[in-house]
C-alpha cells in the first residue's frame, strides 16, 4: 500500500516538473538554432551578401520575426502542436540570421565571455524568480515602463551615436531583462505548480513553447547588452 502510494506521488511530481522541463528545453533548442544559423552564415559570404546587401530581404526578415512572434504570444493554443513547434523553430532561425552580424561585429572572446555572462546573469534570475516567496507580478508593470524607456533611449542614441549614452542603455538593458527573467520565470513556475499536474501532453508542448519564448527572448536580449559591453574594445 505504501508502495503503491508512493509511486502516485511521485508520478505526480514528475507530472508537475513536466511544464518547467518542456520550457527549458524547448528554451534551449531555439538558442542552439539561433547560434547555430548565425554562425554557418556568417561564415558564408554568400549568405552575408544575400542578407545584408539586400534591404528588402532585411526588412522580410524583420517582418516575419514579428509576425511569428505575434503568432505564438497570442494564439499558440489554436494552432496543432506540429505547427507550434515549427513557428517557435522558424522564428529561432530568422533571429539567426539576424544575429548572424555578431559573429562579424566581434571577436570569438568577447562573444564567448558575453555568452557565459549571460548564463549566470540568466540563471541568477531565474532560480530567485522561481524559489522567491515574493509575489513579482507588481513588477510586470514597472519592467514595461522600462522596457519602453529602453526602446526610446536607443532610437535617440541612433541619431547621437554617443558611446556613452550606449554603454548606459546596455547596463540599463542588463539589468531589466534580469528583472524580466525573475517576473517571466515566476509566471512559469506558479502555472507549472497549479496546473502542471493535469496537463496533457499537447498542452505541455504548447504552454512549454509559449514560456520558452519568453524566457528565450530574455536570454537573448541579456546576451545581447552584454556582448556590447564586453566587445566595446572590439570596433
Amino acid at each position: 500500500m505504501n508502495d503503491k502510494k508512493e509511486l502516485i506521488l511521485r508520478d505526480v511530481k514528475l507530472r508537475e516538473n513536466a511544464l518547467m522541463k518542456n520550457v527549458y528545453l524547448w528554451m534551449i533548442l531555439g538558442l542552439a538554432v539561433t547560434a547555430g544559423v548565425a554562425y554557418f552564415v556568417s561564415v558564408s559570404e554568400a549568405a552575408i551578401r544575400f542578407i545584408y546587401f539586400n534591404p528588402l530581404v532585411t526588412i522580410g526578415i524583420f517582418i516575419a520575426q514579428l509576425v511569428l512572434v505575434m503568432m505564438l504570444s497570442g494564439r499558440v493554443e489554436r494552432f496543432s502542436t506540429g505547427t507550434a513547434v515549427g513557428l517557435f523553430l522558424g522564428y529561432s532561425a530568422l533571429t539567426g540570421l539576424t544575429l548572424s552580424s555578431i559573429f562579424l561585429a566581434y571577436t570569438g572572446t568577447s562573444i564567448a565571455i558575453a555568452f557565459i555572462s549571460a548564463l549566470s546573469v540568466f540563471a541568477g534570475g531565474a532560480i530567485y524568480g522561481a524559489v522567491t516567496k515574493k509575489d513579482l507580478r507588481s513588477w510586470g508593470g514597472y519592467l514595461t515602463m522600462g522596457l519602453f524607456g529602453l526602446i526610446i533611449a536607443s532610437l535617440l542614441n541612433m541619431f547621437l551615436a554617443s558611446s556613452g549614452l550606449d554603454f548606459i542603455v546596455s547596463v540599463i538593458g542588463v539589468i531589466l531583462f534580469t528583472g524580466l527573467t525573475a517576473w517571466d520565470s515566476q509566471r512559469v513556475s506558479d502555472i507549472n505548480r497549479e496546473y502542471g499536474s493535469e496537463m496533457t501532453s499537447e498542452e505541455l508542448t504548447k504552454i512549454g513553447i509559449m514560456g520558452a519564448l519568453s524566457l528565450y527572448l530574455d536570454f537573448l536580449n541579456i546576451f545581447l547588452y552584454l556582448v556590447r559591453i564586453v566587445g566595446r574594445s572590439d570596433n
